[in-house]
């Protein structure tokens, strides 16, 4: 199975860039279906980028967070060639986990 993640790393100088999008619902628990039922909360509870073993991100989500989010930040350090790893888990338990080479 695909990963639900996409992520890019590009190195300029001493900064490293990163953009990532997640295939997830992110369903809050407050909408409902064509039926009329409400659909149940499924929503990434924890997302975390790490590099060299380290957490450069770490985000705590909720329901309030649209459906396949996107994330763009940055962080210090970070070498062309080096792995970044991302990973989630959401309320279901349910996890995947990437590894993007930095650019």
């Amino acid at each position: 199975m695909a990963s639900s993640i996409r992520v890019r790393a590009t190195s300029n100088g001493d900064t490293t860039e990163v953009q990532a999008l997640i295939q997830h619902p992110m369903d809050s628990g407050f909408v409902k279906d064509a039926k009329g039922e409400i659909i149940p909360p499924h929503f990434i509870q924890v997302l975390t980028f790490e590099y060299d073993g380290k957490p450069v991100f770490v985000a705590d989500w909720g329901g309030g967070v649209s459906k396949d989010p996107y994330v763009k930040f940055a962080f210090k350090g970070g070498k062309k060639g080096d792995d970044l790893t991302v990973s989630w888990i959401d309320n279901k338990g349910a996890t995947d986990t990437t590894t993007a080479k930095i650019q």
